[in-house]
């Protein structure tokens, strides 16, 4: 879908309400939002069932405005949708936000409608928000058009798309304002029967004034565009943060092979998310804390940190969070500690470490402090912990050192403040209320920590994704078509592999005894024999496998064996032959296969391999296509490297597997027709990759 100008939905200089009346909450919610909360352009009301409202005249239809609106705010049953948003296409309004339920979320009859409002937004090119929404809000441009807003927004830098209309304002909108935390936009996407949350992401980040994007997620309607349009947000500076819900619902593909039983969907999306730079954040209020940050802070320049807190307990759990995180505490300089020991008011001794604790005394002189940590080049941010009230009269005074803090610097600056927040004699606004007023303020220590974090991360997902193209596919024909809905066996497999330039080893097929014995001897001892059967899965479990057959006469006997073995577990099993293999010097063993997931499409999924895959579970995913950093990028995240290592040392290269894993890639892509792949074990040395078994299904 052509995805439509939206200035005419989140800042429109004219809008029209269709069904206005003080008698529907909605619709008297958001007229009376549009004059409280300040917005100044012209607005109509459109009811023929009234001649007017709120001492404004009332139109019979969008065609009777004396000027043709930028946006139509839709508040009518269900039955006049359609016709309302085909009228406004027609008379030329290039926005509608469909405020009114009752559609495909409902029945049948709604599933209908709801078709008929999809191609009409398309026939007159319209861009509709909903149906089935809250509605929406740009605190930059005034416009607040939702009945769940229980105050004017103050302008932010936070953009917010939200599937759930009642968490996108009465939960986050009012929580984060409670905290002094500020959206630019808010938007409610509905049913997304035109625009979609893929189209609202893209928006918000052409916005110079919106810093981070958050997304509340419970079903992405276009989740390879919705991928692309946030890698692309993330390389070119925006943070992307999204709480994904659902995570319980696992895929329920057929698990013949290995890569079937390991691949769940909650795991898949973690890979498309981790590909495109997303940060999956697992609460609302994680999502907008860290939100709060990004919104306040460039990235640090490092990962490195110091933390410093009134309380030596406080301190210590700060860098225990820290060092889970991925952050590096480095010590302080032997001139900062000199300094720091040095001035009596501290009240220390010894030696002083990072994490720093400067006592309770230290929030009395809390700006020489930071003054002294500041000119410390080991850091590039900084936690400060305040274990004290934060509402008495030394709270007070602890809220100034903090505010002067914040202006000593550029770098990232973390304030934690953990003590009381009941309210004590001091007149409001309390001293902690006076510091998140101006900065990002954090109650609890693992959010303080995740949202420092969370600033790193996007420095590193930015680095590894600007000037990174998004892989394309390579531009060889898609060979002949392969069997369908069948698992097909290794001579045609091997066709496929083969067209992928995945490295496969000497193989022959052997229809008898005798010709196993040949094959054998021309392919050279030892050799692996194995059934090559479209009804055998797996064929370890059924003895159909021999590995180290060492001469021609042990290979005539393989052969009787492993065919009687098949007959065993399957009477009517269709052998098509006993593969006799060249035997692969040994490596280390690696699971390289790919599914298609309902809604992400291919995906592939890399590990440790072996007959003990499933009890191993180190397995990772990728959404394909992708590119050889990205495969790169997945091994890290394995068992793999750490194995590689030792076997063949530190300076031994895993290129040939990150080759074989993008090759996987670009087939699954292609070949939407390859249901389940599975290469296991693939050996794995520093000179080669070789898929030594391969288990095929088709759609």
């Amino acid at each position: 879908m052509e995805t439509r100008e939206l200035d005419p939905l989140f800042d429109p200089s004219s809008l029209a309400i269709v069904g206005a009346s003080p008698d529907s909450w909605y619709s008297s919610r958001i007229t009376e939002h549009l004059t409280s909360y300040g917005y100044d352009g012209d607005y109509y009301l459109v009811n023929p069932n009234r001649e007017e409202a709120w001492d404004r005249q009332c139109y019979d239809t969008v065609s009777d405005l004396p000027e043709v609106v930028d946006l139509v705010v839709v508040v009518v049953p269900r039955e006049h949708v359609v016709d309302v948003v085909r009228e406004a296409g027609e008379v030329g309004v290039p926005a509608a936000l469909v405020i009114t339920t009752g559609f495909s979320e409902a029945d049948e009859r709604g599933a209908e409608l709801e078709a008929e409002l999809e191609a009409t937004a398309a026939d007159y090119a319209i861009s509709v928000a909903g149906p089935n929404c809250i509605g929406l809000a740009n605190a930059q441009a005034g416009t607040v058009l939702t009945g769940l807003c229980s105050r004017e927004p103050e302008p932010g830098h936070i953009g917010l798309a939200s599937q759930s209309g009642a968490l996108s304002f009465a939960t986050f909108f009012e929580n984060a304002a409670d905290e002094d935390t500020h959206f630019s936009h808010v938007v409610s996407t509905g049913n997304e029967v035109d625009q979609s949350l893929a189209d609202y992401v893209e928006y918000m980040a052409a916005d110079p004034d919106v810093e981070v994007i958050c997304t509340y997620i419970e079903g992405v309607t276009e989740p390879r565009r919705f991928i692309e349009v946030a890698r692309e947000t993330v390389a070119t500076g925006t943070p992307v943060l999204a709480v994904k819900v659902g995570s319980s619902d696992v895929a329920t593909a057929a698990a013949e092979s290995h890569t079937g039983s390991l691949t769940g969907n909650d795991e898949v999306w973690d890979a498309a998310f981790g590909q495109a730079g997303i940060e999956r954040v697992p609460d609302v209020p994680d999502l907008t804390s860290r939100a709060s940050a990004h919104a306040a802070f460039d990235p640090p320049d490092s990962n490195r940190v110091c933390v410093a807190s009134t309380s030596g307990g406080l301190a210590t759990l700060l860098a225990d969070l820290a060092e889970e995180r991925g952050l590096d505490l480095p010590q302080l300089a032997d001139e900062t500690e000199r300094a720091l020991l040095d001035d009596d008011a501290l009240l220390t001794f010894g030696e002083l470490h990072n994490p720093v604790d400067i006592r309770a005394q230290g929030a009395e002189i809390l700006p020489d402090v930071a003054e002294t940590l500041f000119a410390d080049d080991n850091f590039d941010a900084y936690v400060f912990g305040i274990g004290l009230s934060a509402v008495d009269e030394d709270a007070d005074v602890i809220a100034d050192h903090l505010l002067e803090v914040g202006e000593m610097t550029d770098d990232p600056v973390i304030f934690l403040w953990t003590g009381r927040q009941e309210p004590a004699d001091l007149d409001d606004p309390q001293p902690y209320e006076r510091v998140r007023a101006e900065y990002p303020l954090f109650y609890e220590p693992t959010k303080s920590i995740d949202a420092l974090a969370s600033l790193v991360r996007f420095d590193e997902a930015r680095d590894r994704l600007v000037g990174r193209p998004p892989f394309e596919l390579d531009e060889r024909p898609v060979s002949a078509d392969l069997p369908g809905n069948r698992t097909i066996t290794w001579s045609t497999a091997t066709d496929l592999l083969e067209d992928y330039g995945v490295d496969l080893p000497a193989t022959r097929s052997a229809s008898s005894s005798e010709e196993a014995a040949r094959y054998a001897s021309r392919i050279g001892t030892p050799v692996v024999m194995k059934v090559d059967s479209p009804d055998v899965a797996h064929r370890n479990r059924v003895g159909a496998v021999r590995v180290g057959v060492d001469s021609p006469s042990e290979a005539q006997r393989a052969y009787e064996e492993i065919v009687a073995n098949v007959f065993e577990h399957d009477d009517e099993a269709t052998i098509e032959g006993v593969l006799v293999q060249e035997m692969v010097d040994s490596g280390v063993e690696a699971l390289v296969g790919a599914s298609q997931d309902p809604n992400l499409g291919p995906v592939v999924t890399v590990g440790s391999g072996g007959t003990q895959v499933e009890a191993l579970q180190d397995t990772t995913h990728l959404v394909a296509p992708f590119g050889k950093g990205d495969a790169y990028g997945a091994l890290n995240r394995t068992d793999l490297p750490a194995r590689f290592e030792h076997e063949f040392g530190s300076d031994a290269s895993l290129d040939s597997l990150a080759n074989l894993v993008t090759k996987v890639g670009n087939l699954v892509a292609k070949r939407r027709d390859v249901a389940e792949l599975d290469l296991n074990p693939v050996m794995v040395r520093p000179e080669r990759s070789v898929c030594v078994d391969a288990f095929v299904k088709t759609e």
